[in-house]
């Protein structure tokens, strides 16, 4: 079997903070199963701030503030405010908390791009996800109230079962919004959404026909990750949870980790075996067409472990990789 491998850094230029695992709503598709309220085991602003002069120190550039919902907490912005003086900072939120003065505080926050979640074209469907009534009128209004701040306002979706006839409506909101950037993501089998796996996903071909059919209105750009575009991301990636686990990327929050950061120094963190490894890019199979566009090897190393059971294994997700196996059903093992 031929060994591949892709792209390197030494040390990472960007990273992932899930800042919490609170949230105010309780979404179906929820890949850290969030609470209502913040758990005492979570990294506190002060110690959040240390890393982030940790992070200055050695060379970071960029920090992406995710959660639960970042803005749950009341410390947040104080934490963001302290980041974005020196780092490239962007925070995805649900939108419902962004009122007016805090999308202005945001701005002098110094906040670069904001990431906001819809789940659906129509309210009836946003809704449904969050659990939340009111949740889809609040996030579109904050997409305009962060524009009115001059702050640049992006879409994500995560395409399931539910939302998939409407994807190109999601697509035509985001124009009539004014907003550039849609993000469209695959679901991934944690938390919540795997609780809730069997109404949510797709089979692979349902999902390649939502991807090809896709027809975005001019001046919205969309991102995807599948076949030509499933990139592995590993050998870029960093990011840490809310209790200060070092954990690769998000997407395996449940698989790994790889430290803590209490505890140990980050880049120390990123010396781990199973995290050089997988930075290696060394895989038992790649997508020629995903490669030559994405210059990386073998797909999302999640997905791989979560349907394989093994971190060289192929990406099930890329059409030219699946062989035969159906996304709508999880593996029997535990995950």
């Amino acid at each position: 079997m031929a060994v591949l491998r892709g792209p390197y850094f030494r040390t990472p230029p960007k990273i992932t903070i899930s800042f919490t695992e609170s949230c105010n709503l309780r979404c179906k598709h929820c890949y850290a199963d969030c609470g209502r309220s913040p758990s005492t085991r979570e990294l506190g602003g002060a110690e959040w701030m240390r890393f982030i002069d940790y992070l200055l120190e050695h060379q970071f550039i960029s920090v992406y503030f995710e959660g639960g919902e970042p803005l749950h907490r009341a410390d947040f912005r104080d934490v963001l405010r302290h980041c974005a003086r020196n780092l490239m900072t962007m925070v995805r939120t649900n939108g419902t908390l962004i009122t007016r003065p805090v999308a202005r505080d945001l701005r002098r926050c110094g906040v670069g791009i904001v990431l906001v979640d819809v789940m659906g074209a129509r309210a009836g469907t946003h809704d449904w996800f969050t659990g939340v009534p009111g949740s889809f009128r609040k996030a579109c209004g904050a997409i305009k109230l962060l524009q009115d701040e001059g702050i640049a306002a992006w879409m994500l979706t995560i395409l399931n079962r539910r939302n998939a006839a409407e994807l190109n409506e999601v697509l035509e909101l985001a124009g009539e919004l004014g907003v550039p950037r849609v993000g469209v993501l695959r679901l991934y089998p944690l938390g919540r959404a795997k609780q809730n796996w069997a109404q949510l996903s797709m089979s692979l071909d349902e999902q390649m026909r939502v991807i090809e059919g896709m027809r975005a209105p001019e001046g919205v750009h969309v991102m995807q990750s599948w076949h030509p575009r499933d990139k592995n991301c590993c050998w870029q990636s960093a990011a840490v949870n809310a209790y200060g686990d070092s954990i690769g990327c998000a997407y395996l929050r449940e698989y790994v980790n790889y430290g803590n950061i209490r505890n140990v120094p980050f880049l120390e963190t990123w010396k781990h075996p199973l995290y050089r490894e997988l930075r290696a890019g060394r895989v038992e199979e790649s997508c020629g067409g995903c490669e030559a566009s994405e210059h990386t090897r073998g797909g999302c190393r999640s997905t791989a472990y979560a349907f394989h059971g093994r971190w060289d294994a192929p990406d099930p997700f890329c059409s030219n990789l699946n062989h035969g196996v159906d996304l709508r059903v999880l593996p029997s093992r535990p995950l």
